[in-house]
């Protein structure tokens, strides 16, 4: 058994940013079904807020972070879809890319194109997969078809942004809403069809007279508590809504009678865990994202990048929304 010292993001407690310490870890060899990994780069993502404050509750110490991208330095027993010197990336549970160097699962590891740099992968896997989980199989009744109208919040951020690549590349008419008119005006530039600044227009008056009335077919909402309850009012008859994130807090407890008279609705509540549970399942999304970046037809944006070191004013920067695009840490 070897170990090699390397630089961590550990908190060991919930709380707010000033938890984040970078401290010396010890890490050894890989396991069976493990990798060992030296970063390249790491991805931020909204998810690092939720568990660093409780929201998503974790047994303490905890290192944080769950996309990154580097070179893999070992492999374990029973590993086979990578060795080492491959290029790879991911979007993984347990958290822990907050680092120089891990061993992690490698189930949800994949070999990162040589088209594609070390930065463009670890800001892109936990947020593309997402859209392609979202986009591609968290789907209203019947389907989305060339044409349809989609309600996109947060349309500026890292997922956001790729949505309305993604979304245009389907042929749907993705209406996003943003915070601000530069905002607006960068998902616009990203594919979107319309755009809704939420702060100085009613989004579901807007949604209604695009749409002739009619609502959206499916609303796709990380926001949570602010925009939940009038997103309801944005879908057409049978539509969906689909929640996957709390930026503005969790949305509270409602009454599912309340859907009926609203058009007979959906409502389902998305993690992108749930769909990368096998290699197999990982590796079909991870190729579609690949080919949809390679192709040209989604860029990835980051925007703000922070050195491992500054993590703290990163987290910062993100909770007060100030971020457009995607961020990363570098090392």
């Amino acid at each position: 058994m070897t170990t090699q010292t390397a630089k961590a993001v550990v908190i060991h407690q919930h709380g707010g940013p000033e938890m984040l310490q970078l401290m010396d870890v010890q890490v050894g060899d890989p396991g069976p079904g493990e990798i060992l990994i030296r970063h390249k780069a790491v991805g931020l993502n909204y998810i690092d807020v939720y568990q660093r404050s409780g929201l998503y509750p974790n047994a303490m110490p905890l290192q944080l972070g769950m996309e990154a991208s580097g070179i893999v330095e070992a492999v374990g027993e029973g590993v086979t879809h990578l060795q080492a010197g491959d290029r790879a990336a991911y979007a993984s549970n347990p958290p822990g890319s907050y680092s120089e160097l891990r061993v992690m699962p490698a189930k949800c590891v994949c070999k990162l194109p040589d088209a594609i740099s070390f930065e463009t992968g670890a800001a892109m896997m936990l947020k593309g997969l997402t859209v392609q989980y979202l986009l591609r199989r968290t789907l209203p009744q019947g389907g989305l078809h060339v044409g349809d109208y989609v309600l996109f919040h947060a349309a500026a951020g890292g997922v956001g942004l790729i949505a309305c690549q993604w979304a245009k590349a389907l042929g749907l008419k993705l209406i996003g809403t943003a915070g601000s008119d530069e905002k607006c005006v960068l998902a616009t530039a990203h594919g979107a069809a319309h755009v809704i600044n939420y702060s100085t227009e009613d989004f579901v008056a807007r949604v209604k007279d695009l749409t002739q009335g009619k609502g959206v077919k499916v609303v796709y909402d990380s926001v949570g508590k602010d925009t939940f309850d009038r997103s309801l009012d944005c879908l057409a008859p049978m539509g969906l809504m689909a929640s996957f994130g709390n930026a503005s807090g969790p949305v509270a407890p409602f009454s599912p009678g309340i859907l009926g008279p609203k058009g007979s609705l959906y409502v389902t509540r998305q993690t992108l865990f749930a769909h990368i549970t096998t290699r197999e399942s990982t590796q079909a999304m991870a190729d579609e994202l690949f080919e949809m970046v390679t192709s040209g037809k989604i860029n990835i944006r980051i925007d703000q990048r922070f050195a491992l070191a500054d993590v703290a004013e990163a987290h910062r920067t993100l909770e007060a929304r100030k971020t457009t695009g995607c961020t990363i840490l570098t090392l």
